[in-house]
């Protein structure tokens, strides 16, 4: 089992003069403890559930392509990218750059995207869910051609792209990974089984539903669905002095037991990197040994 780490947010001590050089000391820390990823939402506010939306927040993929000068190993993603917040040329794009400027460390993480407030708020484009899904289904398409340097005309419902040139090509092989976000079952999980290389699901009481939806997708599509890595978010809390790193990796352990094959989470006052060599010394050697 492997861990990463999510920074959703910014509003950290000293405020925004210094983003910058604790976003860099906290990378950097991330990736010498061992964390196999690193990501950042996709929003242009904070979300109700961190803090009220007037919170400082990072444009994403400006803040991946910072993250990727301070690491040197972390595997570098969105958690996950909306698909309507960018044309899908864009995107792939985007993340191309990100994939050849990082040697290789990138993730395609997308989703149908949620947050209506913030996007009418800054007047971007968000159409009822029936056409974000669609959207995100030909988004997919188009990117994983684009990865794969198919350069054909692509004619959907939604998006009309001539010609799929991308150069230069991503340095990840096969390709760039794709890691859908959501526990859709009718469309979420089916999009996963059929395009992606990874899902994102939340914890709790329906985990093992989630999962045995995403199998029965794979078999109806004969998608081996050991070829799809399984990931979940996770809160990391141990404790105000360390009290519960025990519980933390006893919940990790039967996380595994169910399938994830990464934890992907938050971790209160992230900017404090001495806690990562809690993880360092304890965490990760404990949940790598499974």
């Amino acid at each position: 089992m492997r861990i990463g780490l999510h920074i959703s947010a910014f509003t950290w001590p000293q405020g925004a003069p210094r983003i910058g050089p604790v976003l860099a000391d906290i990378a950097t820390s991330a990736d010498e403890a061992g964390f196999e990823r690193i990501s950042v939402m996709d929003h242009m506010w904070q979300i109700a559930v961190n803090g009220p939306p007037e919170q400082e927040m990072l444009e994403a993929y400006t803040a991946l392509g910072f993250l990727a000068a301070h690491t040197r190993t972390a595997k570098l993603l969105t958690l996950v990218t909306g698909v309507v917040y960018r044309d899908p040329g864009l995107l792939a794009k985007a993340v191309t750059t990100l994939d050849v400027l990082s040697g290789g460390r990138a993730i395609l993480g997308i989703g149908a995207a949620w947050n209506e407030e913030e996007s009418k708020g800054l007047g971007l484009f968000f159409p009822p869910t029936k056409e974000r899904f669609e959207r995100l289904e030909e988004a997919l398409q188009i990117c994983r051609r684009m990865f794969a340097g198919d350069e054909s005309p692509f004619h959907g419902k939604h998006y009309h792209l001539e010609r799929l040139l991308n150069s230069p090509p991503p340095l990840s092989r096969p390709h760039i990974p794709i890691l859908i976000g959501g526990g859709g079952e009718k469309k979420t999980l089916r999009f996963v089984a059929q395009y992606a290389d990874a899902c994102n699901l939340f914890p709790g009481p329906e985990l093992p539903r989630k999962l045995d939806v995403l199998k029965q997708h794979c078999e109806d599509l004969g998608r081996d669905y050991d070829d799809i890595q399984k990931t979940a978010i996770y809160r990391f809390d141990l404790g105000e002095r360390g009290e519960r790193v025990g519980a933390t990796i006893d919940e990790l352990k039967g996380m595994h037991g169910l399938g994830i094959e990464v934890a992907h989470g938050g971790l209160r006052n992230v900017w404090d990197t001495k806690q990562f060599e809690v993880f360092q010394k304890e965490i990760i050697p404990a949940v790598e040994a499974l």
